[in-house]
């Protein structure tokens, strides 16, 4: 979808948001309070596409400093082998080094959402799911989830996660967070890396990053109860 030309002026949300779809016994104060969410919905919808063009303009960031070597499930694979044939690269930061027990259960989470999706995301981009536990143990929980296209490397021999996500391992730390990375030659470009930490988060917020990140969180946003205070998404239920 092409982004919205700021010189092409906007229909105001509030004209635009007079639904005439109708549910069996809605009452007239229902029609009135959707209608007006309606509006503001279709201000969300165009705020997102504003940064999603912003997103899109961010000049390029700096070239990446190694051609980090990782294994991958199939043996050794270096970062810039990781494009295939797409001149871009988006990495995930799994919270699964090797001083977890099991891995982080929101990480799992997403990454079970992102599982189905990679046979259409990779016919643009690349993907590369990153974690410092051997590759093996990375396979293994892969096999358990049932996940079947997310291709996982393990990053235990180099420095890319503390590098892109700012991790110590020496104190057994360990973050989530997606970076995308370009080719241009032979150069390997970083030009977006997610920036979002525990003391972002609004007051009685969850830490997290942009919302579009979750299918959970926007499914649940539809419902009268939210997200709720009570619960948490598990590793098995």
């Amino acid at each position: 979808m092409k982004p919205i030309s700021p010189l092409k002026p906007l229909k105001p949300a509030l004209e635009l948001a007079q639904s005439t779809r109708r549910f069996p016994n809605e009452p007239p104060a229902y029609r009135e309070a959707r209608n007006a969410l309606l509006a503001e919905e279709i201000e969300l919808r165009r705020h997102a596409e504003r940064v999603a063009a912003q997103r899109r303009a961010l000049p390029l960031g700096g070239d990446v400093p190694d051609d980090y070597r990782f294994d991958g499930e199939q043996g050794p694979v270096t970062l810039s082998q990781l494009f295939g044939p797409h001149d871009t690269l988006i990495t995930y930061n799994w919270m699964f080094g090797p001083q977890r027990e099991r891995p982080c259960p929101m990480c799992t989470c997403l990454l079970g959402a992102i599982d189905a999706e990679i046979p259409d995301i990779t016919q643009r981009v690349s993907v590369a799911i990153v974690a410092r536990s051997p590759v093996e143990r990375l396979t293994a929980f892969k096999r358990e989830r049932g996940w079947r296209y997310l291709p996982v490397v393990s990053s235990g021999g180099n420095t890319f996660n503390r590098d892109y996500g700012g991790e110590a391992p020496d104190q057994g730390e360990d973050s989530a967070g997606f970076n995308v990375f370009v080719r241009r030659g032979r150069r390997v470009i970083h030009t977006y890396g997610d920036e979002f930490t525990f003391d972002m988060a609004d007051p009685g917020e969850d830490p997290r990053g942009p919302v579009e990140y979750m299918p959970l969180w926007n499914l649940l946003d539809l419902t009268p109860g939210g997200r709720g205070t009570d619960w948490y998404p598990k590793l098995s239920y």
